[in-house]
């Protein structure tokens, strides 16, 4: 077999690999579905559907019955499992035909699938899984590649189906996914039985073959047909597009400049629930909105069910000029506010005018794509995964744009039949499925000193219950290291010296830019000099003045700044010390920086709590397993001024608390999870995390 060349979409079939799979012909289509799915111009996360047939000895008669493998409802071919797949008798899938009633019963097929499971352990079938089970091919594929659908959403795209695959290609009108849908794929094949695929217009592509690697190659040799196909005709009549409108910033201007505007549209998006941002320059992004087409377009909507499903109907085209000066959030929140509220107002009519007695509740009016021209793309949604999910999908539909302006006129669903697909029943009862959201969930932390220690700790129990958080420090390969014990989407990094503001400022667009802007800042950065009057330098006490309390000074600046530009309220904690409270021996620099820190708290907390930000400090005390500050020196220092040895320092400080505890990292990310997740009615206060130590006590 000879590595085949294709200029439009990956080749990625490996003979070997595939050799070693062969015994299991289920194994095989799981094989082909990933390396489908690792190419995002064949198919998009989560979107597509790939199936194969078996022949499988039937538990109960001992005969040999034709089983159906399919990704099953809410799965991704790309990262598709055993686990994520449906298994149907395909006999009794068809029988289904004896029973069906009709357009207006769609919805109750679905519940009929479980009644056609071989396997018990399937995932729940995919409305898709009559598609695929009235086709009689070994091995099916139906993808949603950009290519096919700007011919399926093109305005003369029968034709065009027609113009390239003669009559090799079958051509079935939009029709919603469901039973009725497979019927007219069978139909179609039935009139047409040579022909090797069907394109669904507005939707997407049906294709199949006798073995995993013919239906592999016969995907990819259809998408590469139609891609080389819009790519001969891309500019030739006009230009892109209709050509551009007006230029981009620099790539550095353009991220300074979606940095300052994040906070503000997150907030702006999040008046019903709060959502978690993403930004994209992507070149395919600019050429779309600095486009002369693009209020042309972008009001059009997106055509295949997948992309508004996920980016809803329409974007907002925001109306700033690229280099507005953003220096002054309530400005510029109040010159879009109008824009915001005039997109809902019109999803609001778009669902008032399209809904069905029974339709389900509105949801969120809010956007969840803003397009910028000369800056860039933002989506925004519940969380980092699914709103860079919706940027994807969005380019995608600007793929899809682009290729049928270029061959035809694009078209997007009408309006109630989008509508039909957003507010369906069974889409309503797959949202009402999904697990609850977890507390923090949609929240954006920052943590200083976040590449080890306490600090990491902390990212973690936040990241733990739902948060996206920031880690931050001044050794990067710490932070490399920290990052990678976080899945994606959940974190990301900045190397930052608190005690410089340039660097603060960084952290936070850094912030601004993954994420949309910043809900908690933990000063957790940190370092301990245990000396006596005597022996404590100048540049002790300089160090851990600027460290300790410079720090916490400018990470609250900035991040008070991001906050009050969102509008949402938020959280500042600083990370103390009982020694801010106590006064011991060989502690003047280190104690005297702690207690400004906490005094800090208060008059952050005075000050701030108009804009709804809470600040307040947790005070450990002795924690020595896993921190970073008891490492070499401090912990030499501690023990000489106490008259014991290192190693016994552990024990030490467990037996001088009430409850003789040794306090751990993940203890004080305990007590920063209380203050952000669950006294939300507190502000200005202190929490020891120490085990107990009397002379500590507050009040």
């Amino acid at each position: 077999m000879q590595t085949i060349a294709f200029k439009h979409v990956s080749y990625l079939w490996d003979e070997e690999k595939a050799a070693r799979l062969s015994g299991d012909e289920v194994t095989l289509f799981l094989y082909r579905s990933n390396i489908l799915g690792a190419d995002l111009r064949i198919t998009n996360y989560g979107g597509g559907n790939t199936s194969c047939k078996t022949l499988q000895k039937d538990p109960l008669t001992g005969k040999e019955v034709e089983v159906m493998w399919i990704k099953g409802s809410g799965g991704d071919i790309g990262t598709l499992t055993r686990k994520g797949i449906a298994g149907l008798y395909t006999g009794r899938l068809r029988e289904l035909k004896n029973v069906y009633r009709g357009l207006a019963h769609e919805d109750e097929m679905v519940a009929l699938f479980q009644h056609c499971l071989f396997d018990l352990n399937s995932a729940a079938p995919s409305i898709d899984t009559p598609l695929h089970g009235m086709l009689p091919f070994k091995h099916i594929d139906h993808l949603h590649p950009d290519a096919l659908i700007a011919i399926a959403a093109a305005k003369d795209g029968e034709a065009i189906t027609k113009e390239i695959w003669g009559d090799t290609m079958g051509w079935v009108p939009w029709q919603r996914p469901g039973f009725d849908l497979g019927l007219q794929l069978e139909r179609c094949l039935a009139d047409n039985p040579a022909i090797r695929g069907i394109v669904l217009g507005s939707h997407g592509l049906f294709t199949w073959g006798d073995t995993s690697y013919k239906c592999y190659l016969n995907s990819l040799e259809v998408i590469e047909q139609a891609s080389a196909y819009i790519e001969a005709r891309l500019g030739k009549e006009r230009p892109v597009f209709g050509g551009a409108a007006l230029d981009s910033l620099s790539p550095a201007a353009r991220k300074d400049q979606a940095a300052a505007l994040a906070p503000i549209v997150r907030g702006l998006c999040s008046s019903e629930q709060r959502m978690v941002g993403h930004f994209s320059d992507d070149d395919r992004v600019l050429e779309f909105v600095n486009s002369n087409d693009l209020n042309k377009l972008a009001p059009l909507g997106t055509s295949c069910p997948d992309h508004f499903l996920r980016t809803k109907i329409k974007p907002l085209v925001l109306s700033l000029p690229p280099d507005a000066d953003l220096s002054d959030p309530l400005a510029i929140q109040t010159q879009l506010a109008k824009e915001f509220s005039q997109y809902r107002a019109d999803y609001t009519a778009y669902y008032e005018s399209c809904k069905h007695p029974d339709s389900p509740a509105m949801r969120d009016p809010n956007p969840v794509v803003l397009l910028y021209p000369g800056v860039g793309l933002f989506t925004f949604a519940k969380n980092k995964q699914t709103a860079r999910v919706a940027a994807e999908f969005y380019i995608n539909a600007i793929n899809v744009m682009r290729g049928a302006e270029a061959i035809s006129t694009y078209t997007a669903l009408p309006r109630q039949e989008a509508f039909n697909i957003e507010y369906w029943l069974l889409e309503e009862a797959k949202l009402q499925r999904m697990p609850k959201e977890k507390p923090l969930s949609r929240k954006i932390a920052l943590v200083s000193g976040g590449g080890g220690g306490i600090g990491k700790a902390i990212a973690d129990k936040l990241a733990a219950e739902g948060a996206c958080v920031v880690l931050t420090d001044i050794v990067e390969e710490r932070l490399v290291e920290a990052l990678a014990s976080y899945p994606r989407d959940v974190a990301a990094y900045a190397v930052c010296d608190v005690t410089k503001a340039v660097s603060v400022e960084a952290a936070m667009q850094k912030a601004c830019l993954d994420f949309g802007g910043v809900d908690i800042v933990v000063h957790s950065a940190g370092l301990a000099i245990s000396k006596s009057l005597a022996d404590t330098s100048e540049a002790d006490w300089n160090i851990l003045q600027e460290v300790l309390v410079k720090g916490q000074f400018l990470l609250a600046k900035s991040g008070a700044a991001v906050m009050r530009a969102q509008g949402l309220g938020g959280d500042f904690i600083s990370i103390a010390s009982k020694n801010g409270l106590v006064a011991g021996p060989n502690n003047v620099g280190y104690g005297t920086a702690k207690a400004a820190q906490q005094h800090m708290t208060r008059l952050l907390a005075a000050e701030l709590a108009g804009d709804h930000i809470r600040v307040n400090t947790v005070n450990p005390d002795g924690v020595i397993i896993g921190s970073k500050i008891w490492e070499g020196a401090w912990a030499e220092g501690r023990a000489k001024a106490y008259g014991i040895r290192v190693e016994e320092l552990p024990a030490y400080y467990a037996k001088r608390n009430l409850l003789h505890a040794i306090i751990r990292p993940e203890d004080i990310a305990n007590g920063v999870f209380a203050f952000v997740a669950l006294l939300d009615k507190s502000t200005g206060n202190t929490l020891n995390v120490d085990g107990g130590v009397a002379q500590a006590f507050v009040r």
